[in-house]
Order: structure tokens, then C-alpha cells, then sequence
């Protein structure tokens, strides 16, 4: 994909000890307007006040759903940047638009990599500059889709699930796949209660890079013919505490995740 003039974002998001998976129920028919909002006009301040926004999505299987993800350098740089944002100008001038779209926006989960390395790693990801209004935001959706897997695991047991993931899969990838990162619960303390998480919930997150649809139901396919994986899979299910959620997303077109 051939991107017009660009700008650099951070260059790696492995410095992203903390990051949030935001899932926002829209009222019916709002979802392209929210991201017409959030791709044009409150990246960069956020930005600015010293996130990461690492990916945006529309939920192929919710119509009405936005997800996203945002990193911070650790949970008193997040209390600083989110405290920066939205006591800024930009949110106040964009606030009431957003707000105006969403039923709800508290289904957020806190976390942190899974393992030393299992974060994102943005290095020389761009998106298209967002400085001229002249140009118009596009709403299309790239073809890739990241597909996102929630784990609800027993507490404790993050780790030692991480440990089996990173060692069993890790011969189960197909050609299709691409393990983007993998996150557990970060169990801190919210250090900006003005925007609540899920704080009892303790999860495995993995998310996966395909290049569509078709080769994620090709990988799915994989799976379930191998016998390795059902032995992971059996195993692994017996940790569980309710099933595991799946989200295939589908990128706007200021992702970084996805393209």
C-alpha cells in the first residue's frame, strides 16, 4: 500500500508498559462519524500529551462497536497524559461531538505485556499526516484484520498461562498469522479514576495479524485439524472462568495496527 506524505509516529511501542483495549457500544449508524472525529481531529493531541494510539477498528461482527488501543510508558506517565488530554483543549473542542456517538465507553481492560517483548512493536509504522484539513479523512477500511482473543482466566494464573502460550503455540503459527502482541492484566491501581477500567478482571489478550478474513478462517481451519492444538486448547480451557470472547477487527484507515 503506497501512503501519501507521511509523519513518524514513536518508532516502537514496546516502551508501552501499559496499554488499554477500549471497546465502545455507538448508538445505531454513529460508528463512521466517531471515526471520522478520532481519525481527524484527536490522534495527534493525544499524541502530544504522550500516548500511543496504536490501533483503531471497526468490529466486523458488531456494527455498532469501536475498538481501540492506546499505550502509555507506565501508570504515572498514563495519569499524566490522560490529565494532559482531557483538561486540553482538544478534547474540550471535540468532547461533546464524540460523546454525542456513544451508549457507552467504560469497557476498558488494563494491561501490560504478556512476556518481555510481547507488546506491539511499531518501529517504522506511519500513518497519513494528519496536519492539513485540506485533505479528507478516509473511512475505508484497510484489508488486513487484527483479531483479538480475551481470555478470562482464573486469578493468578496470568503468567503461567502466558508461559504455555509463548511456548506451545509458538510451532502452531500457519503461514497466515502473525502473533502481533500479548498482554495479562495489569493489576495496578487506576491512576486516573475520571475514566474507569475493568479492575476485577484478569485476562489473556492475544492479537493477531491477518491479511483477511478468508486467511483467518484458513489459520482457524489449521487449528482445529491439529491435534497439538487441542491438547493446548483442552488444557488451557480448564482455567477459563467464562468463554473466550474473539473480536476480528477490521482497521480504520489511521491504524498503525492492521496495515
Amino acid at each position: 500500500m503506497n501512503l501519501p506524505q507521511n509523519v513518524a509516529t514513536k518508532p516502537s511501542a514496546l516502551a508501552s508498559l501499559v496499554v488499554e483495549l477500549r471497546q465502545y457500544t455507538l448508538k445505531p449508524g454513529r460508528r463512521d462519524t466517531l471515526i471520522g472525529i478520532f481519525d481527524g481531529r484527536l490522534i495527534e493531541g493525544q499524541e502530544d500529551a504522550g500516548m500511543t494510539i496504536i490501533g483503531q477498528f471497526r468490529d466486523l461482527d458488531r456494527p455498532d462497536m469501536f475498538v481501540w488501543m492506546r499505550g502509555f510508558d507506565g501508570m504515572d506517565a498514563r495519569k499524566n497524559a490522560l490529565a494532559a488530554f482531557y483538561g486540553g483543549p482538544v478534547w474540550a473542542a471535540n468532547s461533546h461531538a464524540a460523546n454525542e456517538t456513544m451508549i457507552d465507553s467504560d469497557d476498558v481492560l488494563l494491561l501490560k505485556p504478556a512476556w518481555p517483548g510481547a507488546g506491539f512493536n511499531l518501529a517504522g509504522k506511519q500513518r497519513p499526516s494528519l496536519a492539513d484539513d485540506k485533505k479528507p479523512i478516509q473511512n475505508k477500511p484497510l484489508t488486513g484484520i487484527a483479531v483479538i482473543e480475551i481470555h478470562h482466566l482464573q486469578p493468578g494464573t496470568e503468567a503461567d498461562f502466558a508461559t504455555r502460550f509463548e511456548i506451545e503455540t509458538a510451532c502452531l503459527m500457519t503461514a497466515d498469522a502473525r502473533l502481533l502482541a500479548a498482554f495479562v492484566t495489569e493489576h495496578a491501581e487506576n491512576s486516573f479514576p475520571r475514566l474507569p477500567v475493568r479492575a476485577d478482571e484478569n485476562v489473556f489478550i492475544s492479537v493477531m495479524g491477518f491479511a483477511s478474513t478468508e486467511a483467518h478462517a484458513r489459520h482457524q481451519a489449521a487449528l482445529a485439524a491439529s491435534s497439538a492444538w487441542q491438547d493446548f486448547w483442552q488444557a488451557a480451557q480448564l482455567g477459563l472462568t467464562k468463554q473466550t470472547e474473539t473480536l476480528r477487527l477490521s482497521p480504520t484507515s489511521q491504524s498503525l495496527v492492521g496495515r
